[in-house]
């Protein structure tokens, strides 16, 4: 096994973690949260937060590596210096070309690229001197999305695109260079630091498990060898920056796919790299292609801290723990029980820029928290998108969607119909600039649709939602009426000079034969009014309704309002996770409790069913209904309701005009079937001469779509002075999507795939 440097002194803060908590504390509402902490020669951070990386498009790279402007990338990074985070890594970085994520994705491997990332640590410093920024190294692997990709071993990966070249025993020495370098230009840039990507499955973990590395060279065979990859890493991005530069080291403790590390090895690989002269250790959870949940809505908060804390005795350097941590009272008790030295929160930086200042000042109440969705982050990313957030479109467009004051001559008197989440993030934005605002809703209670959503098992999330927008249009002022159905003529008669239409939709009844059967209900009647469901069900539409009226009626029945209640225990026996982290890889076989119902989940199209689900979540949603058997049936036609059930046809899959005649025995069949605009206040509104926009499903019905909804009225509300009705008010995909369905078409192709 090969040796540390000799000569070489590893930066490793005094002895061991006791000094850690020798800051004394000076915040009152989270006093663990908010100590300080000492790096030794690397400096102090001001607190316990870091701000964890994510893909967030605005890494931008170029087609032959020269110059750009990351100015976008600055301005991102400013504000959450200035929302309070200690520390905060990029999304990230290629060391050479061959680490691309995507075609012509961020790399930083000379002088002219190295340029362009001052912008990014000049604008974070200004904004926040004592906020440090650190830029992730990390080389995809065979992740990489393009056919440039390289791996330790030819061995393509179930979600790429290419198989991977096999590096050369050279070119693995030259790879650990290319990490140096990077490092190297990053202190220059004047970045505090880097982070080295040695989780999620991306290169590095390729080289750590016999799963992907059937090397017999130094570093393939015995775990001794496959280890040398990252050490020789951390040892040479060490000596290149010197004693003075933070290293974080995002370490894979559970891997979640077969034939990953062990917990051994993993406690091996962690002391090395602290010896080699990491300063902090990141804790990375499964593997990207792995087949269990880790960071979606349905996780629990906090679902794996408890790896983190079983590695606490074996390292003296910091430990940071991540993954569904998106409150302050989450972070702290972490850090009170020792869990963790530090918690990194990526995607809750997202949601609220300010989340680190207003848990410090005790606005808990008015933090717009992370619901875990990936609408708007993850599943963008992989689309080629620039990342936003579904509850704050600001995310990552702080160009293009900017929040000013309106001019006071131009204040107006505004109507808003609908307190759903376009109404409430109309209404919100439109008062925190000076507009005077009033709310109708005929219901009694703000939230529209998300009323329904927080009510799903593994939803509960949304709670938070809905009781920051009402904490946010309480606290600015936003006039609020509910329990009030309004007419055309009352909003006239009160003399407004702008009304919103975000009345949502009213849901489709399809033209069958029996649909007004007594055991025919909606959606509506399941999630909002309650109604009684028998035990065996058919739900008429597989979209995200249709997914989660059956996940709805599968569960038990539960009283849970917050992400607080979700059981830990319960999450990991159903997925098949060993929470004493003693079997390798982590997994178990899973423990599934037995479904509430017998559910049947159709719809008329042919294919998987679900395919319109998020890009990153879809498949976690029909996981989940597979596990309690829920059959599901496509390419139906819907024949008749009677007291003797469904009555459907079934198309043969290889000969349509063929099908097969089917009843199913049910208690009840649930339609959900889409959705129609609510719009009736439009045409006597435009009569009357008032200027009248419609937003969220008002505007457009199709599959309820919660983020074009939020997104929509923000922006609307940003300009609506100077707009007129008919304008677009949506977010500009950008031309990475484009470069991505490019690649996408070119690996088709060569695979002869047929789209």
């Amino acid at each position: 096994f090969f040796s540390i440097n000799p000569s070489y002194t590893p930066v490793i803060p005094q002895t061991t973690k006791q000094r850690l908590n020798k800051m004394a504390a000076a915040n009152s509402h989270f006093p663990k949260l908010f100590q300080k902490l000492d790096l030794g020669k690397a400096g102090v951070l001001k607190n316990r937060v870091l701000m964890g990386s994510m893909h967030s498009g605005l890494e931008k790279g170029t087609v032959f590596g020269g110059q750009t402007d990351l100015t976008s990338m600055g301005k991102f990074f400013a504000a959450r210096a200035s929302g309070g985070a200690g520390l905060m890594v990029t999304g990230g970085v290629a060391p050479n070309r061959a680490g691309w994520v995507s075609p012509f994705a961020a790399k930083l491997s000379n002088p002219s690229e190295m340029e362009s990332h001052k912008v990014v640590t000049q604008m974070t410093h200004e904004a926040a001197p004592d906020s440090k920024i650190a830029m992730q190294i990390l080389h995809s692997g065979r992740y990489g999305y393009h056919p440039l990709a390289v791996a330790p071993s030819p061995v393509k990966s179930p979600i790429g695109w290419f198989t991977p070249h096999e590096l050369s025993t050279s070119e693995v020495y030259k790879t650990i260079e290319d990490y140096a370098n990077c490092a190297s230009l990053a202190k220059e840039a004047g970045y505090d630091g880097v982070e080295i990507m040695g989780s999620e499955g991306y290169l590095i973990n390729q080289f750590l498990v016999e799963r992907t590395n059937k090397r017999r060279d130094e570093f393939g065979g015995e775990y001794e060898n496959r280890m040398r990859f990252p050490v020789e890493i951390v040892k040479a991005v060490r000596e290149a920056v010197g004693e003075d530069f933070i290293i974080i080291y995002r370490l894979s403790m559970l891997d979640l796919v077969d034939q990953g590390s062990d917990w051994n090895e993993i406690v091996l690989l962690a002391k090395q790299i602290e010896a080699a002269g990491c300063t902090i250790i990141n804790t990375g959870i499964g593997w990207h292609e792995a087949r269990v949940p880790t960071i979606v809505t349905s996780v629990p908060r906090a679902a794996f801290s408890w790896v983190t804390e079983k590695m606490m005795s074996e390292v003296d350097i910091p430990l940071c723990t991540t993954n569904r941590i998106n409150m302050p009272h989450t972070a702290e008790k972490i850090i009170e029980t020792g869990q963790a030295d530090m918690v990194s929160m990526a995607r809750p930086f997202l949601a609220d820029p300010e989340i680190v200042n207003k848990s410090e000042q005790g606005r808990v109440d008015e933090i717009n928290t992370c619901i875990g969705c990936n609408q708007a982050c993850l599943d963008h990313t992989f689309k080629g998108i620039t990342a936003s957030c579904l509850v704050n479109p600001e995310a990552c467009h702080e160009d293009d969607l900017v929040i000013t004051p309106v001019d006071p001559g131009k204040k107006q008197k505004i109507a808003v119909v609908g307190a759903g989440p376009a109404g409430m993030a109309f209404s919100k934005t439109a008062r925190e600039r000076g507009h005077d605002v009033t709310v109708f809703d005929q219901a009694g209670e703000l939230g529209g649709q998300f009323n329904m959503a927080k009510v799903i098992p593994g939803k509960e999330e949304f709670y938070e939602t809905i009781r920051y927008f009402k904490t946010m249009l309480s606290k600015l002022g936003v006039t609020i009426k509910l329990n009030t159905r309004v007419e055309a003529s009352d909003l006239v008669e009160q003399g407004f000079d702008s009304v919103i239409i975000a009345t949502g939709v009213s849901p489709r009844t399809p033209p069958i034969p029996g649909v007004d059967h007594p055991k025919v209900l909606s959606y509506i009647d399941v999630l909002r009014n309650k109604a009684e469901v028998g035990k065996k069900v058919a739900v008429i539409g597989a979209g995200g309704i249709g997914f989660d009226v059956a996940e709805f009626l599968v569960h038990p029945k539960s009283d849970k309002t917050s992400g607080d209640e979700v059981d830990l225990d319960e999450y990991l026996k159903e997925w098949g996770v060993d929470k004493s982290n003693e079997v390798r890889s982590g997994l178990l076989e899973p423990k599934v409790h037995p479904a509430e119902r017998e559910i049947t989940l159709l719809q008329r199209k042919s294919g998987k069913l679900g395919a319109g689900l998020g890009k990153t979540t879809g498949w976690v949603h029909r996981a989940n209904l597979v596990k309690m058997n829920v059959n599901m049936i496509g390419n139906v036609s819907y024949d008749k309701i009677d007291d003797s059930g469904l009555h459907i046809s079934i198309k043969d899959k290889r000969d349509p005009k063929k099908s097969t005649k089917q009843v199913l025995d049910v208690d009840n069949v649930i339609l959900c079937a889409g959705q129609t605009p609510l719009r009736e206040l439009e045409e006597p509104l435009k009569a009357a001469g008032v200027n009248t926009w419609r937003i969220g499903g008002a505007e457009e019905a199709g599959e309820l779509d919660a983020k074009k909804a939020i997104d929509m009225g923000t922006r609307l509300a940003a300009r609506i002075e100077d707009s007129k009705p008919g304008d677009v008010f949506t977010m500009d995909i950008g031309s990475g999507a484009k470069v991505i369905e490019f690649f996408r078409d070119f690996r088709n192709k060569k695979a002869g795939i047929n789209n």
